[in-house]
Protein backbone atom coordinates (compact mmCIF):
# COMPACT_ATOMS: atom_id res chain seq x y z
CA UNK A 1 0.00 0.00 0.00
CA UNK A 2 1.50 3.32 -1.25
CA UNK A 3 1.92 6.23 1.74
CA UNK A 4 -0.71 8.30 -0.65
CA UNK A 5 -3.36 5.75 -0.73
CA UNK A 6 -3.09 5.30 3.25
CA UNK A 7 -3.43 8.80 3.94
CA UNK A 8 -6.69 8.22 1.70
CA UNK A 9 -7.67 6.10 3.45
CA UNK A 10 -7.19 7.39 7.12
CA UNK A 11 -8.93 10.40 5.93
CA UNK A 12 -12.28 8.68 3.75
CA UNK A 13 -12.63 6.42 7.53
CA UNK A 14 -12.16 10.67 9.41
CA UNK A 15 -14.40 11.73 7.11
CA UNK A 16 -17.66 9.38 6.89
CA UNK A 17 -17.19 9.55 10.79
CA UNK A 18 -17.26 13.76 11.25
CA UNK A 19 -19.57 14.03 8.11
CA UNK A 20 -21.67 16.92 9.04
CA UNK A 21 -19.97 17.56 12.35
CA UNK A 22 -17.99 20.68 13.63
CA UNK A 23 -15.19 17.44 13.45
CA UNK A 24 -14.51 18.08 9.50
CA UNK A 25 -12.83 20.67 10.25
CA UNK A 26 -10.30 18.78 12.65
CA UNK A 27 -10.33 16.02 10.09
CA UNK A 28 -8.64 17.77 7.20
CA UNK A 29 -6.08 19.40 9.82
CA UNK A 30 -5.25 15.70 10.99
CA UNK A 31 -5.40 14.57 6.89
CA UNK A 32 -2.96 17.50 6.22
CA UNK A 33 -0.73 16.83 9.67
CA UNK A 34 -0.65 13.10 8.71
CA UNK A 35 0.56 13.50 5.36
CA UNK A 36 2.65 16.05 6.24
CA UNK A 37 4.60 13.63 8.53
CA UNK A 38 4.55 10.83 6.24
CA UNK A 39 5.97 12.82 3.64
CA UNK A 40 9.15 13.91 5.83
CA UNK A 41 9.98 10.16 6.33
CA UNK A 42 12.26 8.62 4.32
CA UNK A 43 10.09 5.42 3.68
CA UNK A 44 10.03 2.89 0.44
CA UNK A 45 7.11 0.94 -0.81
CA UNK A 46 6.63 -2.56 0.17
CA UNK A 47 7.59 -3.09 -3.83
CA UNK A 48 10.90 -1.66 -3.73
CA UNK A 49 11.76 -3.26 -0.36
CA UNK A 50 11.21 -6.68 -1.86
CA UNK A 51 13.44 -5.82 -4.82
CA UNK A 52 16.26 -4.43 -2.63
CA UNK A 53 15.95 -7.34 -0.28
CA UNK A 54 16.43 -10.03 -3.44
CA UNK A 55 19.31 -7.56 -4.55
CA UNK A 56 21.09 -8.63 -1.28
CA UNK A 57 19.91 -12.12 -1.30
CA UNK A 58 21.75 -11.91 -4.34
CA UNK A 59 24.78 -10.31 -3.80
CA UNK A 60 25.66 -12.37 -0.45
CA UNK A 61 24.86 -15.34 -2.37
CA UNK A 62 27.75 -14.09 -4.28
CA UNK A 63 30.13 -12.89 -2.06
CA UNK A 64 30.03 -16.67 -0.70
CA UNK A 65 30.60 -18.31 -3.77
CA UNK A 66 33.81 -15.56 -4.33
CA UNK A 67 34.90 -16.15 -0.75
CA UNK A 68 34.85 -19.68 -0.94
CA UNK A 69 37.29 -19.44 -4.48
CA UNK A 70 39.26 -17.45 -2.91
CA UNK A 71 39.83 -20.16 -0.44
CA UNK A 72 40.26 -22.70 -2.68
CA UNK A 73 43.04 -20.67 -5.06
CA UNK A 74 45.04 -19.34 -1.67
CA UNK A 75 45.49 -23.35 -0.68
CA UNK A 76 46.09 -24.24 -4.12
CA UNK A 77 49.05 -21.84 -4.65
CA UNK A 78 50.32 -22.62 -0.57
CA UNK A 79 50.34 -26.13 -2.00
CA UNK A 80 47.35 -27.37 0.05
CA UNK A 81 45.06 -28.80 -2.51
Amino acid sequence: MTIPRFVDEIGGKLSELAAGTPLQDVEKNLKAIVAGAFSRLDLVSREEFEVQRALLARACERLAALEAKVAALEARARGEG
